[in-house]
């Protein structure tokens, strides 16, 4: 079982600097490294306070630096927003400087707000990202190549820096549209998923469609597809640190939707205001369906929920909102070192057996 940290650069309020979520990113980095992570996660959003992580490349590139071994992930590229020209030239530019540490999250994006000020439609992202995904192999096995489709084109052209690792770094791709994740079993990529805030019944559900989704293409989802779930979960005997860890989570869900379905509003045109909605749940419910609570607790219920998904990755969400930097920094150290072996250990005699 991999484990990677989930970094989505957030600023809750004006207290928070952007230079200081951005710096606090770079530090959960390098603590994930030393406390055993093999992979650290960066998001990509734009023109608000949802996500300050606007080029997951950067981030990498720049976190390469800072490390030697973890590997460094973005999660996702939002391709219709890229021109196809620069964006394979800074994969492979990426793919060398952090020696082939790269893992290529990729992903249609589903902000309106963020389309309409790249001057991109929202309608068209879909039709735009399946020619990426046309492209990236191409370009990336090839010396020369060139494409042709309704929205791309690209002359013969050539990647200058090429990829370390061959032909191409291992690709994940995320969505909820059944036919995406589809081609991406089909293509042999990677697939993140995610059951939000939600428990069990929630996890359950999602393996079934997973099931589907891998049985349509004739693979066996355990067997072919490689899957990471990315998931919330807390370890502390310590209530509040539980409480504003949970408060955290939901800020990020409301933001989330509140710009998904167009509902977002502000003050000041940037930060968006966190508004409840129908969907909330309670701490108490959060609680039940999370893996929060002692060491202990949150051991078993990430076993439970391994037991019912079966990934093979699972990526923590650490930095979310305003949540006390110093006391992040000892949860990623608290998971190296406890949580991460122990959820090996049983997996490896569960397996054994």
């Amino acid at each position: 079982m991999e484990f990677g940290v989930f970094i989505l650069a957030q600023q809750r309020g004006y207290h928070q600097t952007s230079q200081q979520v951005i710096k606090n990113s770079v530090e959960q980095t390098v603590v994930a490294e030393q406390a055993g992570f093999d992979t650290a996660w960066y998001a990509e959003h734009h023109f608000n306070n949802y996500s300050l992580s606007p080029s997951p490349l950067m981030m990498i590139a720049h976190c390469a630096g800072k490390t030697s071994r973890i590997r460094l992930g973005s999660a996702v590229c939002i391709l219709p927003l890229y021109h196809p020209a620069r964006f394979l030239a800074e994969v492979g530019f990426v793919d060398s400087v952090s020696d082939g540490r790269l893992e290529l999250g990729v992903g249609s994006g589903y902000q309106q707000f963020e389309f309409e000020r790249f001057g991109t439609s929202l309608d068209e992202a879909g039709e735009i990202y399946n020619e990426f995904l046309d492209i990236i192999p191409m370009a990336m096995s090839q010396k020369v190549f060139e494409y042709h489709g309704k929205h791309l084109n690209i002359p013969p052209s050539s990647i200058a820096v090429r990829c370390v690792q061959e032909p191409l770094p291992p690709m994940w791709v995320t969505s909820g549209n059944p036919a995406t994740l589809g081609r991406a079993v089909r293509d042999g990529h990677n697939l993140f998923v995610t059951s939000l805030l939600n428990g069990n019944e929630a996890i359950a559900d999602l393996r079934k469609r997973l099931d589907g989704i891998a049985a349509k293409e004739g693979k066996d989802l355990d067997r072919d597809v490689k899957f990471g779930f990315l998931r919330c979960g807390y370890a502390s005997d310590n209530q509040a640190e539980i409480d504003s860890y949970l408060d955290n989570a939901r800020f990020q869900r409301r933001i989330s939707e509140s710009l998904k379905y167009r509902r977002q509003q502000s003050d000041d045109g940037y930060m968006i205001k966190e508004v409840p909605s129908e969907t909330d749940l309670s701490f108490e419910q959060l609680k039940k369906n999370l893996p929060v609570g002692s060491v202990n607790q949150v051991i078993d219920k990430l076993l439970a929920e391994i037991e019912i998904l079966k990934p093979k990755h699972i990526a923590l969400q650490t930095q979310l909102g305003d949540f006390d930097q110093k006391t992040m920094l000892k949860q990623i150290e608290l998971w190296g070192d406890k949580i991460i072996p122990a959820v090996r250990k049983e997996l490896g005699q569960r397996k054994a057996a």
